[in-house]
């Protein structure tokens, strides 16, 4: 099987303000979009995802507005359950390990501070990622061999994503501090049995 989709995605991921310690945050809708291949029988398969995910993060540090950006290429393999890959509707659960590659990083900052520009945000990321990739979804029979697919996919992170490596001056400060990538997708997508 071959298909394409479609993943509007919601993430958290742990940040820190200027003065020390965990921050609350704001959800910013990212997207993704990706493919996928994989085999299956009647009622269980293997399919592996090459996904382009943007996550997101908005958060208050004193009188700043600050948004982090994260771009993600993610690979998952996944097992997957089907209740009936030949019927008109097929329900299916999947899970597996997901591999994710940093492709790049941002942090803008918005308003004034009160302080005056003193403090600057840094935000370093490791190049890579693993996580438990897990799901359910339906899929609706269009045509003999192409299916409708709408679904939710969660991410887990397993690994720490901040990097700590570079020394800070007295004015600088890491956002990210013993941080986790947890996302929450829908997706809808076309997927091609052959």
């Amino acid at each position: 099987m071959l298909g394409v989709r479609y993943m509007p995605t919601f993430s958290t991921f742990d940040l820190h303000k200027s003065e020390g310690g965990p921050v609350e945050t704001t959800f910013v809708l990212g997207h993704g979009f990706g493919g996928l291949i994989g085999v299956t029988g009647e009622h269980i398969g293997l399919q592996t995802e090459v996904i382009y995910s943007q996550l997101a993060q908005k958060f208050r540090d004193g009188d700043l507005d600050r948004e982090v950006k994260l771009n993600y290429v993610n690979v998952p393999v996944m097992l997957v359950l089907n209740t009936g890959v030949s019927s008109g509707v097929n329900l299916n659960i999947c899970a597996g390990p997901q591999f994710g590659f940093n492709t790049g990083s941002s942090i803008t900052t918005s308003g004034t501070s009160s302080e005056g520009d003193t403090v600057h945000a840094v935000l370093k990321v490791k190049p890579a990622d693993v996580g438990f990739a897990y799901g359910a979804g339906l899929d609706f029979r269009l045509a003999p061999m192409t299916r409708l697919s709408l679904g939710y996919r969660g991410v887990i992170g397993l690994v720490d994503i901040s990097d700590k490596s570079q020394n800070l001056t007295n004015s600088e400060f890491f956002v990210l501090d013993r941080s986790h990538v947890r996302t929450y997708a829908g997706y809808i997508g076309l997927t091609f049995l052959f």
